[in-house]
C-alpha cells in the first residue's frame, strides 16, 4: 500500500465578512500574541543547556512549527477570498448566505445558513456551501421542493423561508 494520497479539492473561495473577520483575528493573534509568547519561551528553554533532555524546548519548538503552519495556511486561505458583503439582487432564490427554512417529509422545520467551508462550524444552523445538502438547495427559488440522497436512503425537503440578514 502506497502512502500517496490524492490532493483534496480546494474548497470554494467566498466568505461571510463576520467570517473574515474571526479568521483575520484568528491570524492576528497566532502572529502577533501567541508566537511572540512561545518564541520567548524557547529562548528561556534553550539558554538552561541541554537541549535533548528539555522538555520545555522540544514541546516549544513544536508548538512554534504548528503556530507557523496555521499561520501560512491562515494568509495564504485568506489572500484569494471573495468577501461576499450584498445580498443578491433576487432574494427569492437561495444564495450563499442566505438563510433557508425547510421541511422534511415529517413536517418538522430546520433552519440552515449557507456559508463559506471555513466557517460553517461558527454557529448552530451554519452549513458548508459544499456540503450536499447545499449543493442541492443553491439556486433553488421557495416552494422548491429538493431530493437529497445520502448513503442510499432519499430524504426530500421543501424550501418553505429564505431569508437575507
Amino acid at each position: 500500500m502506497s502512502r500517496y494520497r490524492p490532493p483534496t479539492r480546494a474548497g470554494s473561495r467566498y466568505i461571510t465578512p463576520a467570517g473574515h473577520a474571526r479568521l483575520k483575528a484568528e491570524l492576528d493573534q497566532l502572529w502577533r500574541v501567541e508566537r511572540p509568547q512561545v518564541t520567548a519561551a524557547v529562548s528561556a528553554a534553550a539558554a538552561m543547556g541541554d537541549r535533548s533532555e528539555n522538555a520545555e524546548y522540544t514541546y516549544g519548538k513544536k508548538r512554534l512549527r504548528e503556530i507557523d503552519s496555521r499561520v501560512r495556511f491562515l494568509r495564504k486561505r485568506l489572500d484569494g477570498m471573495t468577501v461576499v458583503d450584498r445580498p443578491p439582487t433576487d432574494q427569492g432564490r437561495v444564495f450563499f448566505g442566505a438563510w433557508v427554512e425547510l421541511e422534511d417529509e415529517a413536517g418538522d422545520t430546520h433552519r440552515h445558513r449557507i456559508v463559506g467551508p471555513d466557517e460553517f462550524d461558527a454557529a448552530p444552523g451554519y452549513i458548508s456551501m459544499d456540503a450536499p445538502l447545499a449543493r442541492v438547495l443553491l439556486g433553488k427559488a421557495l416552494d422548491a421542493e429538493v431530493e437529497l440522497d445520502i448513503a442510499g436512503r432519499v430524504r426530500r425537503y421543501a424550501i418553505i423561508a429564505i431569508d437575507y440578514e
